[in-house]
């Protein structure tokens, strides 16, 4: 594998994992209203999550969908579903305190789950495997996964920051609900977004 090869496999993934999606709101949501701790539980449950979901598409699972294509339908639903139910949290949600723990704070696991079932994960892994490495030979899914990993996570801090931020700026409560009202209904758009 050429290093040109592998630069542009880094520009494909800083492109999928930057670009506004569901996880990457979540992540704003998350810095915003509960701070670095549980957005940093959250944004690496979440790189992980696509890390295996891409690894199991570049050793086969891509084979079976092309079988079973009813499969890809059945899990943008599921996925949808998951996204509707997230942006009805958000938008329901109280807007306390920044920085309180909560059981509602988003983490680790919910960040894994989210990618399993997040549209736009999926067509970013088949899409990259597909245009990067179309015979799926295992050292080149490594090496792939290997470059995503620190590509995603960087980037999802970013979002993270950016949710941060605005949590430093939004400090009253009526506030911090318009916030989460405002992503919420961003959330629930690419939601939408995902279906056209």
């Amino acid at each position: 594998m050429t290093l040109s090869l592998i630069s542009s496999m880094a520009l494909f993934a800083l492109a999928a994992s930057l670009s506004p999606g569901p996880v990457n709101l979540v992540s704003v949501s998350s810095g915003a209203r509960y701070g670095a701790a549980a957005g940093i539980h959250f944004i690496s449950g979440a790189t992980l999550g696509f890390i295996g979901l891409f690894l199991i598409i570049g050793f086969g699972l891509q084979h079976i969908i092309s079988v079973l294509p009813w499969l890809t339908t059945a899990l943008q639903w599921l996925g949808i579903s998951f996204l509707l139910y997230l942006s009805y949290r958000l938008f329901t949600d109280n807007g306390g305190a920044n920085g309180q723990t909560d059981s509602k704070a988003p983490n680790f696991i919910t960040g894994a789950v989210m990618q399993w079932l997040n549209p736009k994960a999926w067509l970013a892994a088949v899409a990259g495997i597909v245009a990067y490495i179309p015979q799926a030979n295992t050292d080149h899914v490594l090496i792939f996964a290997a470059v995503y990993l620190p590509v995603c996570w960087l980037s999802l801090a970013v979002w993270l920051w950016a949710g941060i931020a605005l949590g430093r700026r939004v400090q009253s409560a009526a506030g911090m609900r318009l916030l989460n009202k405002t992503l919420a209904t961003l959330l629930a758009f690419s939601c939408i977004l995902l279906l056209l």
